[in-house]
């Protein structure tokens, strides 16, 4: 359906391209029980600690789901690649030339402590979050150029340039803070401030680095939007936090806590057994996913000298042994990452196509030839031999300079190439050890540091690290964050999205024309050449992915037959409590 063409008059819903399948007098997704009942608690485990409940800036580690008590000015679907529907703005407008974005804001839309919500909270939550909020916030909304309030309840964000289709959703997403609480207070230093938002959460009560408690606000004054209905049906959320993700999944089994997102292939094989899996007091499932799967891996800080030289990390990425790993390690669950857009159509194949071939020509003279030849796979027999592998590395790393002398790979100053592995859970270790093995057999030394997650994620933000394993999802609509992740701009900000710290005026040049696509087609066509790009950097060692969800909860609820194409849904379940309670109340 395409009730929105983009046009300079208002509309209740925008997408990428114009069509979007809900039409105005829409009740509710598809992928809800709109009678669900309210009512119970829905309790989930966080691995490490928090220390802030602000999810929005660099100082500190959120709490855990924090974002349930913001509001955003339009919502999206879960079952669409990329619309928005309304939620504080009840109407949109988008420039004929794409060059600005008009929202109405809802006159009955109200902040948790009853005051009203204006364009001016609007402006505000733009302003605060480009100047004190994280770093990607500034890449990720660099294409605006001013923001006017029309009036109390209308607010225009006009572009730096034209015919950015992506960019009017991005603003349309942007969380809603209110003026009147921050204004006295320190947004970037912020902490255990309680903060009020317009959700359907509000924070009841936290201990700071153990647990924090959500209770559903019962004022929420868009609990009848149709965006919401059947949604948020839980009285409290509650995250508990546990030191590792081992001691987690005991305290799940012993009843501490009601569901869990299962990411270690060895326990969903051998661990999930025991009388409350037998009886069915705890259920498992798989549920397809179909976002793109993006990129898990191994990454390179590229701001390190000795990982400057493509030869040395491809040399390197060539010892780690998928295949045996797979096979002993993983029950042959996992498919190998060979895109930065895996398991979607946005990923590039093995022979590049015309279509990229001819977005890439201008740039032949910038980029390795291997960019246009076909792809060529590191694969093994799966055996643990990897000699070929070992000498093609020798092979690569002499070009760089090393040289393999007294067992050591020694640069011309002498010096071992050595480097460490950065993890905040020890689940990767086993996964590490064999990696480190084939890479000492030519002379490279290793170490492993392991530290909590809040010391991780400070290293990570301040580039205080060799190489991560960290998964970079997509979006089945990739654009503007596109600049975050590989962009010059953001290669050395701190808390940047550029984990690696590439920067490459190709890629520069070949995101910004994704950005600017003026179909779906251009832009598929774009992302697979800028993969193409990507891959050819060997600024990360792909590990692996599964194109599902593997989930294990208590029988403790229960969840609409369609689920969502694009998520989970959880925030669409309910509890059997509450049908009980509601039952009772009947009789």
């Amino acid at each position: 359906m395409s009730f929105f063409a983009h046009s300079a008059s208002w509309h209740d819903a925008i997408s990428m391209y114009g069509d979007v399948k809900y039409d105005f007098k829409f009740q509710h997704f598809d992928y809800v029980n709109p009678d669900a009942p309210k009512g119970g608690i829905f309790k989930q485990a966080s691995i490490g600690s928090f220390d802030s409940l602000n999810p929005y800036i660099v100082k500190g580690n959120a709490a855990a789901g924090v974002s349930y008590i913001y509001d955003t000015l339009l919502q999206q679907s879960s079952d669409e690649p990329f619309s928005l529907y309304p939620l504080v703005a009840e109407k949109v407008k988008v420039a004929d030339d794409f060059g600005s974005v008009s929202f109405l804001i809802n006159p009955n839309a109200t902040f948790q402590d009853g005051r009203p919500i204006t364009a001016e909270d609007v402006k505000f939550s733009f302003d605060i979050l480009t100047t004190e909020g994280a770093p990607h916030y500034r890449s990720y909304y660099a294409g605006v150029d001013k923001v006017v309030v029309d009036d109390r309840l209308r607010v225009t964000f006009q572009f730096k340039e034209l015919g950015n289709r992506e960019l009017p959703l991005i603003i349309g997403q942007i969380p809603i803070l209110p003026a009147h609480f921050w204004k006295d207070k320190d947004f970037a230093k912020s902490g255990l401030i309680i903060p009020i938002g317009s959700g359907p959460y509000r924070v009841g009560h936290f201990d700071a680095g153990k647990q924090v408690v959500y209770q559903r606000n019962e004022g929420y004054w868009a609990k009848d939007l149709p965006v919401n209905k059947g949604r948020y049906n839980f009285d409290q959320l509650i995250f508990d936090y546990y030191r590792d993700d081992a001691v987690a999944f005991e305290a799940f089994k012993s009843g501490a806590f009601d569901y869990r997102l299962e990411s270690s292939s060895k326990r969903w094989a051998t661990g999930y057994v025991g009388e409350q899996f037998d009886t069915g007091q705890i259920k498992l499932e798989q549920i397809a996913d179909k976002n793109p799967q993006g990129m898990q891996g191994f990454w390179f800080n590229l701001r390190r000298d000795k990982f400057k030289d493509p030869q040395v990390r491809k040399a390197i990425s060539l010892l780690f042994d998928f295949e045996w790993a797979n096979k002993t390690l993983f029950y042959n669950a996992y498919t190998r990452i060979e895109s930065f857009y895996s398991g979607s159509e946005l990923a590039t194949q093995a022979t590049i196509s015309d279509t990229e071939k001819a977005i890439l020509m201008p740039y032949q003279d910038q980029l390795p030839r291997a960019v246009f030849a076909p792809l060529v796979k590191n694969q093994t027999n799966a055996d643990g031999n990897v000699r070929p592998q070992m000498r093609e590395a020798v092979a690569l790393l002499a070009e760089a300079g090393y040289t393999l002398k007294d067992s050591k790979m020694q640069n011309q100053q002498g010096e071992q190439l050595s480097f460490e592995f950065l993890l905040y859970s020890n689940d990767f270790e086993r996964i590490i050890h064999p990696f480190r093995r084939n890479l000492q057999r030519i002379g490279i030394k290793t170490n492993i540091r392991l530290v909590d997650i809040s010391q991780f994620i400070n290293r990570l933000n301040n580039f205080q690290f060799d190489l991560v394993s960290l998964r970079k999802g997509q979006s089945i609509s990739p654009g503007n964050e596109q600049a975050s992740f590989w962009g010059c701009e953001s290669a050395n900000q701190v808390g940047t999205s550029n984990w690696g710290g590439i920067c490459s005026p190709v890629i520069d040049a070949l995101t910004n024309q994704l950005i600017t696509a003026t179909t779906r087609q251009e832009l598929v066509e774009t992302t697979k050449a800028l993969d193409r790009v990507l891959l050819s950097q060997d600024m990360v060692i792909p590990q692996w992915y599964l194109p599902a969800s593997r989930i294990a909860y208590w029988d403790k609820f229960e969840h609409p037959k369609v689920a969502p194409d694009y998520e989970l849904g959880i925030d669409t379940w309910w509890s059997k409590e509450a049908i009980s309670s509601n039952n009772d109340k009947e009789q």
